[in-house]
């Protein structure tokens, strides 16, 4: 009895070392098979569409369940003329512990091009990317899954103007990421009314567009905590990528405010 006893506690112990050699973070924000469409405006007309979307099937990395999350904006093939833009973001996300184990980006906008790709060696502290091998701290986020993590917390208690720290790693080096809080607001957009929580990413480099002044992001000031609307500045002006639809959400989006004709 003593032999099977001491044998279930070291198979105990080991399933816990297991479990807590990465952290957890709790996420009632978003799953498997989340959807979110944009429409991507210039003034007053319709430049673009863009979407994020998270795979319905998980993907293993290290023996891991993780989320293949996938960013995308392009222009209307019409006002290419104007300003072409062709985007593409790929975050390969721990369901666990949201942190990255790949990331991708490639950026098409106007003459302006990028290519960039890490793999991110979490248990030894290492970027491994086409330029070489870096250290990097602990969770270090790529900009996708730094996003996709600020989604887990709890936005509502944070005072207005307090910043959130992170550490984003891109182009050799880990940059400061920080997320400031500005407050709540009510936004109207195509997919319906909502009560938001406006955060201010205060990107220094490898943001989700080739920016060059602040960005705002709504996000609905509930559980899921999407993102409603994204002002961005670019060479030629604001572009405002705003939500037209969603599907395969976590739960109820609390903070749609429902319109007459819909109770």
């Amino acid at each position: 009895m003593k032999t099977h006893v001491a044998a279930l506690v070291l198979l105990v112990a080991g399933a816990t070392t297991a479990r807590d050699e990465f952290r957890y973070v709790p996420n009632e924000a978003y799953g498997f098979g989340e959807r979110l469409e944009y429409r991507v405006g210039y003034k007053f007309i319709t430049a673009g569409r863009a979407y994020f979307q998270i795979a319905p099937e998980p993907v293993q990395r290290e023996g891991r369940p993780c989320y293949d999350i996938n960013f995308e904006v392009r222009s209307l093939e019409a006002l290419d003329w104007l300003y072409r833009v062709r985007d593409r973001y790929r975050t390969i996300l721990d369901v666990a512990g949201i942190f990255p184990w790949e990331f991708e980006q490639h950026i098409r906008e106007g003459n302006f091009q990028r290519d960039f790709y890490a793999r991110f060696d979490q248990r030894n502290r290492k970027a491994i990317t086409t330029e070489g091998t870096f250290d990097v701290p602990p969770y270090v986020h790529d900009i996708v899954s730094a996003f996709y993590y600020v989604r887990t917390l709890n936005l509502g208690a944070y005072s207005k103007g307090s910043i959130i720290q992170l550490q984003n790693f891109f182009d050799r080096q880990t940059h400061d990421l920080g997320v400031r809080i500005l407050g709540r607001q009510t936004i109207e957009v195509e997919a319906g009314k909502f009560r938001c929580i406006v955060i201010e990413p205060l990107i220094k480099e490898g943001g989700l567009f080739k920016s060059e002044g602040r960005i705002l992001i709504w996000l609905s000031d509930d559980e899921r905590k999407i993102p409603v609307k994204v002002s961005t500045r670019i060479p030629i002006g604001t572009i405002d990528a705003e939500l037209t639809g969603y599907s395969g959400l976590r739960g109820p989006l609390h903070a749609r405010i429902a319109q007459p004709t819909e109770r």
